[in-house]
Protein backbone atom coordinates (compact mmCIF):
# COMPACT_ATOMS: atom_id res chain seq x y z
CA UNK A 1 0.00 0.00 0.00
CA UNK A 2 1.52 3.30 -1.07
CA UNK A 3 2.09 5.56 1.91
CA UNK A 4 0.35 8.52 0.26
CA UNK A 5 -2.29 6.59 -1.69
CA UNK A 6 -5.46 8.10 -0.22
CA UNK A 7 -7.72 5.88 -2.26
CA UNK A 8 -6.15 2.68 -0.88
CA UNK A 9 -6.09 4.00 2.70
CA UNK A 10 -9.69 5.18 2.53
CA UNK A 11 -10.86 1.93 0.92
CA UNK A 12 -9.04 -0.16 3.55
CA UNK A 13 -10.59 1.81 6.38
CA UNK A 14 -13.97 2.04 4.65
CA UNK A 15 -14.19 -1.72 4.26
CA UNK A 16 -14.31 -1.97 8.05
CA UNK A 17 -16.83 0.88 8.34
CA UNK A 18 -19.65 0.29 5.87
CA UNK A 19 -22.51 0.20 8.38
CA UNK A 20 -23.98 3.71 8.89
CA UNK A 21 -24.43 3.24 12.66
CA UNK A 22 -20.83 2.09 13.04
CA UNK A 23 -19.68 5.08 10.97
CA UNK A 24 -21.73 7.41 13.22
CA UNK A 25 -20.18 5.82 16.33
CA UNK A 26 -16.73 6.41 14.89
CA UNK A 27 -17.57 10.01 14.01
CA UNK A 28 -18.63 10.45 17.65
CA UNK A 29 -15.64 8.77 19.31
CA UNK A 30 -12.53 8.98 17.11
CA UNK A 31 -11.69 12.64 17.71
CA UNK A 32 -12.21 12.47 21.50
CA UNK A 33 -9.80 9.52 21.52
CA UNK A 34 -7.19 11.58 19.68
CA UNK A 35 -7.86 14.62 21.85
CA UNK A 36 -7.52 12.74 25.14
CA UNK A 37 -4.39 10.97 23.90
CA UNK A 38 -2.89 14.43 23.30
CA UNK A 39 -3.83 15.40 26.86
CA UNK A 40 -1.84 12.45 28.18
CA UNK A 41 1.07 13.08 25.80
CA UNK A 42 1.30 16.63 27.20
CA UNK A 43 3.05 15.12 30.21
CA UNK A 44 5.87 13.54 28.21
CA UNK A 45 9.24 15.28 28.51
CA UNK A 46 10.19 17.95 25.97
CA UNK A 47 12.03 16.66 22.94
CA UNK A 48 13.61 20.01 22.23
CA UNK A 49 13.60 23.50 23.66
CA UNK A 50 13.17 26.40 21.26
CA UNK A 51 15.37 29.45 21.48
CA UNK A 52 14.57 32.16 24.02
CA UNK A 53 13.30 34.41 21.22
CA UNK A 54 10.76 31.76 20.19
CA UNK A 55 9.85 31.09 23.83
CA UNK A 56 9.01 34.77 24.27
CA UNK A 57 6.57 34.55 21.35
CA UNK A 58 4.60 31.48 22.47
CA UNK A 59 2.48 30.75 25.51
CA UNK A 60 4.38 28.88 28.25
CA UNK A 61 1.76 26.11 28.31
CA UNK A 62 3.02 24.74 24.97
CA UNK A 63 5.56 21.96 25.37
CA UNK A 64 7.39 20.57 22.35
CA UNK A 65 7.09 16.92 23.29
CA UNK A 66 5.60 13.72 21.85
CA UNK A 67 2.15 15.33 21.62
CA UNK A 68 3.57 18.09 19.44
CA UNK A 69 5.57 15.62 17.30
CA UNK A 70 2.49 13.44 16.72
CA UNK A 71 0.42 16.52 15.87
CA UNK A 72 2.93 17.73 13.30
CA UNK A 73 3.29 14.24 11.80
CA UNK A 74 -0.48 13.71 11.55
CA UNK A 75 -1.08 17.19 10.11
CA UNK A 76 1.64 16.87 7.47
CA UNK A 77 0.59 13.34 6.56
CA UNK A 78 -3.03 14.41 6.09
CA UNK A 79 -2.03 17.41 3.98
CA UNK A 80 0.16 15.16 1.84
CA UNK A 81 -2.77 12.78 1.26
CA UNK A 82 -5.17 15.50 0.14
CA UNK A 83 -4.08 19.15 0.15
CA UNK A 84 -7.57 20.63 0.73
CA UNK A 85 -9.27 18.20 3.12
CA UNK A 86 -5.94 17.11 4.59
CA UNK A 87 -4.91 20.68 5.42
CA UNK A 88 -8.31 21.21 7.05
CA UNK A 89 -7.93 18.03 9.13
CA UNK A 90 -4.34 18.98 9.94
CA UNK A 91 -5.58 22.35 11.20
CA UNK A 92 -8.18 20.61 13.39
CA UNK A 93 -5.44 18.31 14.71
CA UNK A 94 -3.31 21.34 15.57
CA UNK A 95 -6.28 22.97 17.35
CA UNK A 96 -6.69 19.75 19.34
CA UNK A 97 -3.05 19.95 20.41
CA UNK A 98 -3.43 23.60 21.44
CA UNK A 99 -6.63 23.06 23.43
CA UNK A 100 -5.46 19.76 24.94
CA UNK A 101 -2.29 21.50 26.12
CA UNK A 102 -4.32 24.11 27.99
CA UNK A 103 -6.64 21.48 29.48
CA UNK A 104 -3.76 19.19 30.51
CA UNK A 105 -1.90 22.13 32.06
CA UNK A 106 -4.95 23.21 34.06
CA UNK A 107 -5.91 19.66 35.17
CA UNK A 108 -2.44 18.52 36.16
CA UNK A 109 -1.28 14.94 35.74
CA UNK A 110 -3.08 13.56 38.83
CA UNK A 111 -6.51 14.41 37.43
CA UNK A 112 -5.69 14.33 33.70
CA UNK A 113 -4.78 10.65 33.54
CA UNK A 114 -8.08 9.73 35.24
CA UNK A 115 -10.09 11.84 32.77
CA UNK A 116 -8.14 10.36 29.88
CA UNK A 117 -8.62 6.81 31.16
CA UNK A 118 -12.41 7.22 31.41
CA UNK A 119 -12.66 8.92 28.01
CA UNK A 120 -10.46 6.31 26.33
CA UNK A 121 -12.45 3.43 27.86
CA UNK A 122 -15.77 4.94 26.75
CA UNK A 123 -14.41 5.70 23.28
CA UNK A 124 -12.89 2.27 22.69
CA UNK A 125 -15.88 0.41 24.13
CA UNK A 126 -18.16 2.45 21.85
CA UNK A 127 -16.05 1.58 18.83
CA UNK A 128 -15.96 -2.13 19.66
CA UNK A 129 -19.74 -2.12 20.15
CA UNK A 130 -20.06 -0.46 16.74
CA UNK A 131 -18.02 -3.21 15.15
CA UNK A 132 -19.54 -6.11 17.08
CA UNK A 133 -23.20 -5.12 17.06
CA UNK A 134 -23.52 -3.25 13.77
CA UNK A 135 -20.57 -3.86 11.45
CA UNK A 136 -20.24 -7.53 12.39
CA UNK A 137 -16.55 -7.28 11.55
CA UNK A 138 -13.48 -6.87 13.72
CA UNK A 139 -11.96 -3.35 13.77
CA UNK A 140 -9.33 -2.39 11.21
CA UNK A 141 -6.77 -1.98 13.97
CA UNK A 142 -6.63 -5.77 14.40
CA UNK A 143 -5.33 -6.09 10.83
CA UNK A 144 -3.21 -2.94 10.66
CA UNK A 145 -2.87 -1.01 13.93
CA UNK A 146 -0.72 1.86 12.68
CA UNK A 147 -2.81 2.44 9.56
CA UNK A 148 -6.09 2.33 11.51
CA UNK A 149 -4.91 4.74 14.21
CA UNK A 150 -3.40 7.12 11.68
CA UNK A 151 -6.33 7.12 9.25
CA UNK A 152 -9.20 7.14 11.77
CA UNK A 153 -9.33 10.91 12.38
CA UNK A 154 -8.91 11.71 8.68
CA UNK A 155 -11.45 9.08 7.64
CA UNK A 156 -14.27 10.43 9.79
CA UNK A 157 -13.76 14.04 8.64
CA UNK A 158 -13.55 12.97 5.01
CA UNK A 159 -16.71 10.88 5.52
CA UNK A 160 -18.52 13.94 6.93
CA UNK A 161 -17.27 16.16 4.09
CA UNK A 162 -18.39 13.65 1.48
CA UNK A 163 -21.86 13.13 2.94
CA UNK A 164 -22.53 16.78 3.84
CA UNK A 165 -21.12 18.74 0.88
CA UNK A 166 -20.26 16.02 -1.65
CA UNK A 167 -16.51 16.64 -1.32
CA UNK A 168 -14.23 14.52 -3.48
CA UNK A 169 -10.46 14.55 -3.31
CA UNK A 170 -10.47 14.31 -7.09
CA UNK A 171 -13.15 13.49 -9.69
CA UNK A 172 -14.17 9.84 -9.43
CA UNK A 173 -12.68 9.37 -5.95
CA UNK A 174 -15.91 8.21 -4.30
CA UNK A 175 -16.72 5.83 -7.17
CA UNK A 176 -13.24 4.28 -7.10
CA UNK A 177 -13.23 3.94 -3.32
CA UNK A 178 -16.73 2.44 -3.25
CA UNK A 179 -15.68 -0.22 -5.79
CA UNK A 180 -12.58 -1.05 -3.74
CA UNK A 181 -14.60 -1.22 -0.52
CA UNK A 182 -17.14 -3.57 -2.10
CA UNK A 183 -14.33 -5.79 -3.44
CA UNK A 184 -12.63 -5.84 -0.04
CA UNK A 185 -15.86 -6.74 1.76
CA UNK A 186 -16.62 -9.48 -0.79
CA UNK A 187 -13.11 -10.92 -0.34
CA UNK A 188 -13.54 -10.87 3.45
CA UNK A 189 -16.98 -12.56 3.24
CA UNK A 190 -15.56 -15.23 0.93
CA UNK A 191 -12.77 -15.93 3.45
CA UNK A 192 -15.32 -16.12 6.27
CA UNK A 193 -17.43 -18.55 4.23
CA UNK A 194 -14.40 -20.77 3.57
CA UNK A 195 -13.63 -20.86 7.31
CA UNK A 196 -17.17 -22.03 8.03
CA UNK A 197 -17.12 -24.76 5.40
Amino acid sequence: MGLLDLEKHFAFYGAYHSNPINVAIHILFVWPLLFTALILLYFTPPIFSPSQTVLNLIHPVFVFNLGFIFTIFYALFYAALDIKAGSFVGFITFLCWVSSSFIANSLGFELAWKVVLVAQLIGWIGQFIGHGAFEKRAPALLDNLAQALLMGPFFVILEVLQSSIGYESYPGFQTNVKARIEANIKEWKDKQQKKLS
